[in-house]
């Protein structure tokens, strides 16, 4: 009878998964619905098992998933429309103490996600086929690097001439560099990332993004701030003159933390030549301009193909109600940086005013394995929205949902 190996030998093993359905009532999400449109009321459920493993300088992580909408198969089927794939998939190794290489499909997650995130609130969550290098230090200093080059699907050997890539909403190549430092009291962070875009007569057109993040500690006081500037060329081969400037101050009370905030996102107008709209590409931008998604999270916001921007002052805190419980509640007050006009013309502008949104989310742990969320928005429109949106909407959207997670570890050794 064979042996079986040991701990020593088979290294660390961790199997963990995830459960997550969420129950929406949406009736004005992503967008404002009409009077005559009626809510949708559906549930999702994302469906995960992860395998970990670590021995010596090797390390592996291998993250499956499964995303259906209840009810979008019968009960006895043989074809199924729902997602099932391979969220990660990669595998590390230490060349030295301080440096490591990573190589396949994995998530890009960086400071608060604004432009790289893992956009893990979408059950179908965002990662990239990449490589990377990762240098720390002992001194709080970190450097990480990496490309990736993407290419159609097609069948191996089939593949023998050509690279051109399309039919994908995604980059063709990409490359970028994060430095980050940490005190006592402060981060920062520089960003380089280039992404380039293919179009149908195989031109690639380069777009790069510069960004810097920093945060400071001064007693009760916490403030952040952040600078992103956008060049070179979109995917229809316009010019890019865009940039992101964003500040907060969070004040810790006796009740609970206060925030207060501002981001201003340039934007472009109809009329014009250049793409001035800056576009925070791969970030999760659900954590930051109201949760009802009305703005970069895959829904224009423009007109005539150019996305308006954004200004959004914005409260924020945090009440804790229990140990375990907590009523997160955001105020944003939304404004569009560039001119909106009324539908059809290019003379009538209209207010920069795009409305307000109330989020509060209830948020209970009710075990480390088990989360409970509840929450509530509401979005007051108006007709500015309603000109970038290209409906005449109701002035009143609102959505809720409901989510249970679980997450527990099924195998440690």
């Amino acid at each position: 009878m064979a042996l079986l190996p040991g701990p020593a030998a088979l290294g660390q093993v961790v199997v963990s998964a995830e459960i997550r359905p969420r129950t929406e009532l949406r009736d004005g999400f992503r967008t404002v619905n009409t009077p005559r449109e009626k809510p949708a009321f559906f549930v999702e459920q994302r469906s995960r098992l992860n395998l970990d493993y670590g021995r010596n300088k090797v390390s592996v992580r291998l993250s499956v998933q499964d995303v259906r909408i209840w009810g979008s198969t019968s009960q006895i089927y043989k074809t199924d429309p729902n997602l099932f794939n391979v969220f990660e998939a990669y595998g590390q190794y230490q060349l030295t103490s301080r440096l490591a290489v990573r190589v396949g499909r994995q998530v890009l997650d960086y400071d608060n996600a604004r432009f790289l995130g893992g956009l893990d609130w979408a059950q179908q969550g965002r990662s990239h086929d990449a490589l990377k290098l990762l240098y720390a230090d002992s001194a709080g200093f970190v450097v990480h690097g990496g490309a990736g080059f993407n290419q159609a699907f097609s069948p191996e050997p089939a593949k023998l001439t050509d690279t051109y890539y399309g039919g994908v909403d995604n980059y063709k190549s990409m490359q970028y560099l994060w430095l980050h430092k940490d005190w006592t009291r402060g981060k920062v962070s520089a960003l380089f990332f280039n992404d380039g875009r293919q179009r149908t007569d195989s031109t690639t057109y380069y777009r790069q993004t510069y960004g810097l993040t920093g945060e400071a500690t001064a007693g009760r006081a916490t403030l952040t701030g952040e600078a992103y500037y956008q060049t070179g060329y979109d995917a229809a081969g316009r010019a890019v003159r865009a940039y992101l400037a964003a500040g907060s101050v969070t004040l810790t009370t006796k009740l609970t933390p206060l925030t207060l905030g501002v981001d201003y996102l340039s934007g472009s107008d109809a009329t014009d030549s250049h793409n001035h709209a800056f576009v925070p590409l791969y970030g999760t931008n659900h954590a930051f301009y109201g949760h009802m998604d009305y703005f970069y999270v895959g829904n224009n916001h423009g007109q005539n193909g150019r996305t308006a921007g954004l200004v959004d002052v914005y409260l924020k805190t945090n009440f804790k109600l229990t140990p375990k419980a907590s009523l997160l509640a955001h105020v944003h007050h939304f404004e569009a940086p560039a001119v909106v006009y009324s539908p059809g013309t290019t003379e009538q502008a209209l207010s920069s005013r795009l409305g307000e949104e109330l989020d509060l989310v209830l948020n209970a742990n009710v075990s480390p394995e088990f989360n409970f969320k509840l929450g509530y928005s509401h979005f007051l429109a108006t007709a500015s929205l309603d000109a970038l949106k290209g409906r005449a909407g109701q002035a009143h959207n609102q959505w809720a949902w409901a989510m249970l997670t679980f997450k527990p570890v099924l195998f440690k050794n």
